[in-house]
C-alpha cells in the first residue's frame, strides 16, 4: 500500500456525465454507528437481565428484593446463560447496525473505492487466496507477539472463556457466530464506513492509521484492557486495511477476517478437547 499526501478521491465519471454527489459517511457518523453496535449489545444484555429478575419476581413472589436478585445474578452468572446472551445479542445488534449503514449509505454499498464499501468483487480473486493465507498466518505471529510483551502474563478473550465453559451446542453456535456474523459486522463498520469517513480528511497513511488504532482500542474491553494484546489488533487491522484498498472490495477483509477468528476457535476447541481428555 502506497501512502500519498492527498485523500483517496472516487473514481472519475466517465467524460461528459455530470457529477453525481453521493452521500459519504462522516467521520462522527461513522463512530457513532460503531458505538450503536457495541451499545446495542449492552441494552439488549441489560434488557435480558430485566426480563430474568421479571420471570424469577414472578415465580417467587413474597420474597424479599435482596433474594431475588442474588437469584437473577446467579441465574445470569452461569456459562451457557452468558454464551447464550452474546450468541442472541450480537446478531440483533450487527442486523441494526447494517441496516443502518444501508439506510443511510445504500448507493455506496456496491463502490469498489473509498467513499463507497466495496461490497462487490474484487479486482482480482488471487486475492481471495491472500485472504486465507494471512488468516491462516496472522494469528501465530500476533500470538508469538503478544507473549513477547506480556512476559509471561496469561492473555484470553471473553469469547474464549465462554467458549471453554459452555456446553458443545453453545460453544459450536459462538463459533458460528464468531467466524461469520462477527467479521461481516465489523468489516463494513471499520473498512467499510469508518475507513471511507477517514479517507475524506486524511491522506491514506493517516487514515488507515486511525482505523488500525480505533479496531484496536475498541476491542481492548475483551481483552481485559491488557495493552499488550493491542500490536495483535492492530496487525489484524493494518493487513485488513491493506486487503480493502488494494482488492477494491471488502470481501477479502471479510473472509481474512473470518478466518483469522476460526484459527482462534479451532484453537479453542482443541484446547477444550485435551482439557477434557
Amino acid at each position: 500500500m502506497t501512502t500519498t499526501g492527498h485523500a483517496i478521491q472516487p473514481p472519475p465519471l466517465p467524460r461528459g456525465e455530470p457529477p453525481v454527489a453521493l452521500p459519504a459517511p462522516g467521520i462522527w457518523s461513522a463512530l457513532g454507528l460503531i458505538a450503536l453496535y457495541f451499545l446495542l449489545q449492552l441494552m439488549l444484555s441489560v434488557l435480558a437481565g430485566f426480563v430474568v429478575g421479571l420471570v424469577v419476581g414472578i415465580r417467587h413472589i413474597g420474597e424479599s428484593a435482596s433474594s431475588i436478585r442474588q437469584q437473577v445474578v446467579a441465574i445470569m452468572q452461569q456459562p451457557d446463560a452468558v454464551t447464550l446472551m452474546v450468541v442472541v445479542t450480537v446478531p440483533v445488534a450487527a442486523l441494526v447496525a447494517l441496516y443502518v449503514a444501508h439506510r443511510w449509505w445504500p448507493r455506496l454499498w456496491s463502490l469498489p473505492q473509498p467513499p463507497g464499501f466495496g461490497l462487490c468483487r474484487p479486482s482480482t480473486p488471487t486475492f481471495y487466496l491472500a485472504a486465507v493465507a494471512l488468516g491462516l498466518v496472522l494469528p501465530p505471529l500476533g500470538g508469538w507477539l503478544t507473549q513477547w510483551l506480556a512476559h509471561g502474563h496469561p492473555v484470553t478473550q471473553n469469547v474464549e472463556q465462554l467458549g471453554h465453559s459452555a456446553t458443545p451446542g453453545l460453544r459450536m453456535l459462538l463459533a458460528v457466530m464468531v467466524v461469520s456474523i462477527g467479521p461481516l459486522v465489523e468489516e463494513v463498520l471499520f473498512r467499510g464506513a469508518l475507513l471511507s469517513a477517514l479517507l475524506r480528511r486524511l491522506p491514506v497513511g493517516w487514515a488507515v492509521a486511525a482505523c488500525v488504532l480505533l479496531f484496536g482500542v475498541v476491542h481492548l474491553p475483551g481483552l481485559h484492557f491488557k495493552w499488550y494484546a493491542l500490536p495483535d489488533l492492530m496487525l489484524l487491522a493494518l493487513a485488513l486495511c491493506w486487503l480493502r484498498l488494494k482488492s477494491g472490495s471488502l470481501w477479502p477483509s471479510v473472509l481474512a477476517h473470518g478466518v483469522n477468528n476460526a484459527v482462534a476457535m479451532i484453537a479453542l476447541f482443541v484446547a477444550v478437547a485435551q482439557h477434557h481428555a
